[in-house]
């Protein structure tokens, strides 16, 4: 009875598709931009081994934004896919 009850509220996985893909992508650029203005310090030290390509961005700031992306991105793709739009 338990575990039926548990089955019932658990949420459906989304499969993967290219519209998955770009909400993840837009998600990070989103998130990259946000830290570039509000970071206090993002070229912290050790540096990225061509920091022009980050954006002038240390290895600390890369990772930072990159999870900060991802998280928002899971929230996004299980809202949209609970409000049925992926």
């Amino acid at each position: 009875m338990l575990i039926s009850t548990l089955l019932a509220v658990a949420p459906r996985a989304v499969d993967w598709s290219p519209s998955v893909g770009a909400v993840m992508i837009i998600c990070n650029i989103l998130a990259i931009a946000f830290a570039k203005y509000t970071m206090k310090n993002p070229s912290a030290p050790p540096e990225m081994p061509s920091s022009n390509m980050f954006g002038g961005f240390g290895l600390p700031a890369v990772i930072g934004a990159t999870c900060f992306g991802h998280v928002l991105g899971a929230g996004a793709i299980l809202g949209l896919s609970n409000i049925g739009v992926l």
